[in-house]
């Protein structure tokens, strides 16, 4: 039998790739738009679901960042992050890792120190009033080339906000080669972060190979190619090496042909630790609690399958021992309560 939406919806939940202008809602992304009229996005929340349908990664990569050009003050950056956490604990994600972007903020005028100030007071104001726990990845957007990551690398570093825990590459990875990044992420984690760049979303397993010996990460976003290289399967495997898979997102920008064909069966056929993840949620028509489902029926899970997949996230994130316990506990309480 399908596992129940409702025992998806109440489980508690932890995230760990979703991104942070990838997460506006349509009401957001409208209200926005009609602030700054100028931009293409329309106005009307429905139709965004037309302007949500992508083509391509080339194309989703088009709108996200027509998207992201949208967010162009302080007040603009606080609005959406903590909006973006009121989506969270409506799904019961107790925590997130959300993967921020600074160079697309900063170079359309927002000062650095005004961006950290307005994702730290949202951050805040999300754990003490909706109970949601964020932490931040500092991301690379690889399109941008060498400059942004020198000035993503400068942010982290230098100003290092409470919440920052990891540090990642996003963006196209087709003619964006990992190892060219190799001395940002040398200073990051010299500046105690830890690796988390996306690899073999729409390439094949030697960008994943090249992410683990030059970038040293510590999970990868996205892996969708790493079943077509045994040996590499092997070797997440064998490292503990989490996977941040996102079914609806690798379907939405054509990383895979159909959903049943999914790798994630392979994935965890091989042992290798997978976590499910929403990616860009509204833009590509999901949310957390939808990606469980996809997840529970291409893995054939019952109710105690999904939450041990909800307790790999767990184990995957970067949240304190304490932090880990709390939730693993809430989790075994919750699934207890819905068997008895």
């Amino acid at each position: 039998m399908p596992v129940p939406d409702s025992f998806i919806a109440g489980l508690p939940k932890a995230e760990l790739h979703v991104h942070h202008v990838g997460s506006a809602s349509p009401r957001i992304v409208a209200e926005l738009a009609a602030r700054h009229p100028d931009s293409p996005v329309p106005t009307d929340p429905e139709a965004l679901a037309d302007f949500f349908t992508f083509r391509d990664f080339a194309h989703f990569i088009e709108v996200y960042l027509s998207v992201v050009d949208l967010i162009r003050d302080a007040e603009d950056v606080r609005l959406l992050t903590y909006e973006v956490a009121r989506d969270m604990a409506r799904q019961n994600i107790r925590y997130a890792e959300l993967t921020v972007t600074p160079y697309s903020s900063t170079r359309r005028g927002i000062p650095d120190g005004a961006f950290v100030e307005a994702i730290e007071d949202a951050r805040k104001a999300a754990e003490s009033e909706l109970g949601v726990t964020l932490r931040w990845c500092f991301d690379i957007p690889g399109e941008a080339g060498l400059a942004a990551a020198e000035e993503t690398t400068r942010i982290a570093c230098d100003l290092k906000p409470e919440g920052l825990v990891s540090f990642g590459l996003g963006g196209p990875e087709i003619g964006v080669p990992r190892p060219q990044f190799k001395p940002y992420f040398d200073r990051a984690i010299a500046a105690g972060l830890h690796s988390v760049p996306h690899a073999g979303e729409t390439t094949g397993p030697q960008t994943i190979w090249d992410a683990l010996t030059e970038l040293r990460a510590e999970r990868i976003g996205h892996g969708t190619s790493a079943p077509q290289d045994p040996r590499l399967l092997a070797h997440l495997a064998e490292h503990r090496i989490p996977l941040e898979v996102c079914p609806t997102s690798n379907l939405a920008t054509r990383a895979v042909a159909d959903l049943e064909l999914h790798p994630v069966r392979e994935m965890v056929t091989a042992g290798v630790l997978v976590t499910i993840n929403s990616d860009d949620p509204p833009m590509f028509g999901t949310d957390l609690n939808s990606e469980y489902a996809v997840a529970a029926r291409l893995l054939d899970l019952d109710e105690r399958g999904v939450a041990a997949l909800a307790k790999n996230a767990v184990e995957a994130s970067f949240m304190d021992a304490a932090g880990k316990a709390a939730l693993n506990a809430e989790i075994d309480a919750y699934t207890a309560s819905r068997q008895g």
